[in-house]
């Protein structure tokens, strides 16, 4: 349970927040006062419902908890956009006001466009969402890499988050569609599980299915964390997929050899010492002629501890790309990278944008992904 003097902040600039939005928007609004009231009334509304998306799993009868957590974090995204569409609607009207004298017209019009592109914002996000995530493809140059390993395929999941809007039929889709890559390896990079084995084991049981030729891959994300990382590493071997902690397995094809290692969460060992993330011990005692060292890690910032321990390509998640605007902006503050493909001096990062979402079930400019990365030799 969070301190009390949390709580009372994160109400107190929940409930500014609300009436910022309040303040700035409905007395602009034109028509009748009807709609000054109901505008009223949601953001009553939804000052409620916000925090009752992440608290609904506090409370144990199902299908109760999953239901008030599904009406929470959909109000959640709509308040996100209110609150940066208020925001926005102000900044330009400050510039014009500097520049012109601002027609009455203006001001009644960006005040409702404000709610009406903020759920236009919302449904697109939502269908986005809760699609099955697209392939992207993507080739990786390396140099030197053998005529053995041309061609040889990852498919990567990461940031599914089964949990309270994510369960098992979504997740059989994507392992439907990742089998259908026919890939060499299956990586899953975190972040898979918002809850406990006990909440949600029936719902992860479809990664049992994932099938590739080298086998399928997992390290462990921040939300393993909190939600029970000893049972979650159980289960995950109990579906057939090797947890790689600060390890490696080596994969033959004809006489090349590739690495392919693994480290717990940047963050794990502040959970338990034990699961301190070290790229360089998940490569000791790999072969010195290996044709290519692949590692898989959650967080993107353990890409300049992997180049320096000698890898050539990091596979992450963890930044979901932002998943809808403005968050992207905001993802440089703690990650190197925030999406796709990018070079740290010989070391290759890809970050994908997730498979799944975290919190209101909303994607606007930032797609989920299922990645099929290529590796091919560079000129």
């Amino acid at each position: 349970m969070p301190p009390r003097s949390f709580i009372i902040t994160v109400t107190f600039l929940l409930a500014l927040l609300h009436a910022y939005i309040g303040v700035r928007i409905l007395p602009a609004l034109p028509g009748p006062g009807v709609l000054h009231v109901l505008g009223g009334l949601w953001l009553l509304l939804s000052f409620v419902l916000v925090p009752l998306g992440l608290l609904a799993r506090a409370i144990r009868p199902q299908p109760l908890s999953d239901r008030l957590a599904w009406i929470g974090l959909m109000a959640m995204g709509l308040f996100s956009s209110l609150l940066v569409l208020t925001f926005l609607r102000d900044i330009g009207l400050l510039v014009a006001g500097a520049i012109i004298d601002i027609p009455a017209a203006w001001i009644s019009g960006t005040a409702a466009a404000v709610p009406l592109l903020s759920l236009i914002a919302s449904a697109a996000g939502y269908a986005n969402a809760r699609r099955v995530a697209p392939v992207v493809d993507v080739e990786i140059a390396l140099p030197g890499l053998p005529p053995a390993l041309q061609g040889f395929t990852i498919a990567q999941i990461s940031d599914i988050h089964v949990g309270p809007t994510i369960k098992g039929a979504y997740l059989s889709r994507i392992v439907e569609r990742v089998n259908a890559l026919d890939a060499d390896l299956i990586a899953v990079t975190g972040d898979l599980v918002d809850g406990s084995v006990a909440e949600l084991s029936s719902h992860t049981a479809p990664l049992a299915q994932l099938r590739a030729r080298d086998g399928a891959f997992f390290v462990t994300g921040n939300h393993e964390y909190y939600s029970g990382v000893e049972d979650w590493i159980a289960q995950v071997k109990g579906y057939g997929l090797r947890v790689l902690m600060n390890e490696h397995v080596v994969l033959q094809r004809g006489d090349a050899q590739l690495v392919v290692a693994g480290v717990p969460d940047f963050g794990a060992h502040h959970f338990d010492p034990r699961h301190r993330s070290d790229p360089k011990t998940a490569l000791a005692g790999a072969p010195a002629d290996a044709a290519a060292r692949i590692l898989l890690a959650h967080q993107p910032r353990s890409a300049r501890a992997a180049e320096k321990a000698g890898f050539d390509l990091q596979l992450s998640g963890h930044t979901h790309g932002g998943q809808f605007f403005p968050w992207n902006l905001f993802v440089p503050l703690q990650q190197p990278f925030t999406a796709g493909l990018h070079r740290l001096q010989r070391l290759w990062v890809y970050v994908s944008r997730g498979t799944g979402y975290w919190g209101p079930p909303k994607r606007f400019g930032a797609p989920s992904e299922i990645t099929r990365l290529r590796l091919v030799r560079s000129p």
